[in-house]
């Protein structure tokens, strides 16, 4: 029985049985991965070159997008590329990455989601007090400790998670390096409740974030309610349902990852639990966030439209 010192890669879940499946799978998790980096890197590019979208909503709206294009490029490149090259490996150290970067990335979101909420709280509770409490200081602070607690987070079950006695193998029945999967190949009993121990309190910290979403909206909508036109309903829908559409998809499919019966638990299922909140929630968000959002789809038709033109510009001058 190999132990932690003796293993130098880890065996991950295969996506098909067949090489058929294996290079359909490919093609569609390409396509997938190009969508969602289209997406993202237009929304951080318009929000980043265009000043009418330099709004503390835009601000976060950009960190949302930068950490799902690198929580869909922890995952995805190596499954593909595990895919093309008909092998299921991935060595010590690039679990290690992958893991601690997943946990980073998914932790800051969810703190980044969170700040969203307080910030159209903030925007449609107490507008006159928006410009003080939201001033580019205490956004760039948010931020940062979103950033720097998803670290934490991820330094902390990182570390305890690759200090275990690994003697149950090496196969991880999953398409990428994830926490739970790799504590089933734990042997030492105390080191596993330990890490156990980490998993809860961070599940109790998703808890107390996603009451605090729900405080927020309970405390906005009983806002807009009492606002005598429906100035407030168009003032508060076009920035609060997207958000609470990513809110959404992020929790329910986070929670259907980590919540579902072990009864119904299998290699299949868990495969397609795993995809649904690891790669469809930063393929979706640009969609749901430039649905209502007007002013985000004209700056992005704006570059589209210059990047056409440089195009043709550059088709001439090599016609010549």
């Amino acid at each position: 029985m190999p132990n932690s010192s003796s293993i130098s890669e880890f065996l991950l879940l295969a996506l098909a049985d067949t090489r058929q499946l294996q290079l359909l799978h490919f093609w569609l998790l390409l396509g997938i991965y190009l969508a969602a980096l289209l997406g993202n890197g237009l929304i951080s590019t318009a929000v980043a070159c265009h000043h009418r979208l330099h709004t503390p909503m835009d601000f976060f709206l950009l960190n949302l997008a930068l950490l799902d294009l690198g929580c869909i490029s922890t995952t995805l490149p190596k499954a593909m590329a595990n895919v093309r090259r008909d092998t299921r490996t991935i060595s010590y150290s690039g679990c290690v990455a992958q893991t601690f970067l997943f946990v980073f990335l998914f932790s800051a979101e969810y703190c980044i989601l969170t700040i969203m909420s307080y910030d159209r709280y903030v925007a449609i509770c107490k507008p006159l007090h928006y410009g003080t409490l939201m001033d580019g200081r205490a956004c760039a602070t948010m931020a940062a400790a979103a950033w720097g607690t998803g670290a934490l987070f991820a330094l902390l079950h990182t570390a305890n998670t690759f200090s275990l006695p690994l003697c149950q193998g090496s196969a991880i029945n999953q398409f990428f390096c994830e926490i739970p999967h790799i504590l089933k190949l734990s042997c030492s009993e105390s080191d596993y409740l330990r890490e156990i121990g980490f998993i809860v309190f961070s599940v109790l910290a998703v808890i107390v974030c996603f009451v605090f979403i729900v405080v927020s909206y309970v405390q906005i909508f009983r806002a807009v309610l009492r606002m005598p036109s429906e100035q407030g309903w168009h003032r508060a829908f076009p920035t609060c349902l997207p958000h609470m559409a990513v809110v959404s998809l992020f929790v329910s499919t986070d929670f259907l990852a980590y919540l579902k019966p072990p009864s119904i638990s299998s290699s299949s299922l868990d495969l397609v639990v795993s995809f649904l909140y690891s790669v469809l929630p930063p393929t979706l968000n640009p969609l749901i966030y430039s649905m209502r959002n007007q002013e985000l789809k004209d700056a992005v038709r704006k570059m589209i439209s210059w990047t056409n033109f440089i195009r043709d510009r550059l088709l001439i001058c090599l016609n010549k």
